[in-house]
């Protein structure tokens, strides 16, 4: 997962800052650039590393019953007045119980991502 992120982020402007996981769901710290959407940054992760997935392990299509890898819904929140990336990045570690982190970057705000 961490290796399919950080491509994508290559590739598209899209900075992984934080990027953890619990036994059942991910969650991703991001920055991009502002000609980006939310939507279109949840959009990218989710069908590429879907794709990514299902190509280098089939065995996990098979336990899905060749269902989605990824729900429909998603939980977004910006960096800015009221949440800084710290109480951000806190919000991502107090979801679960098994949090555990794959990835971690700093902030940047370099506008050559």
């Amino acid at each position: 997962m961490r290796d399919i992120c950080l491509g994508i982020g290559r590739r598209y402007e899209i900075h992984f800052v934080e990027i953890g996981m619990e036994e059942d769901h991910v969650h991703f710290l991001v920055q991009s650039i502002p000609t980006l959407s939310v939507s279109r940054i949840v959009t990218i992760i989710k069908s590429i590393t879907a794709r990514e997935i299902f190509k280098s392990h089939k065995e996990v299509k098979k336990e899905l019953w060749g269902a989605a890898l990824w729900t429909s819904g998603y939980y977004a929140n910006t960096v800015g007045q009221f949440a800084s990336a710290e109480v951000i990045k806190k919000y991502v570690a107090n979801q679960g119980r098994e949090y555990r982190e794959l990835y971690s970057a700093q902030l940047t705000f370099d506008l050559d991502l």
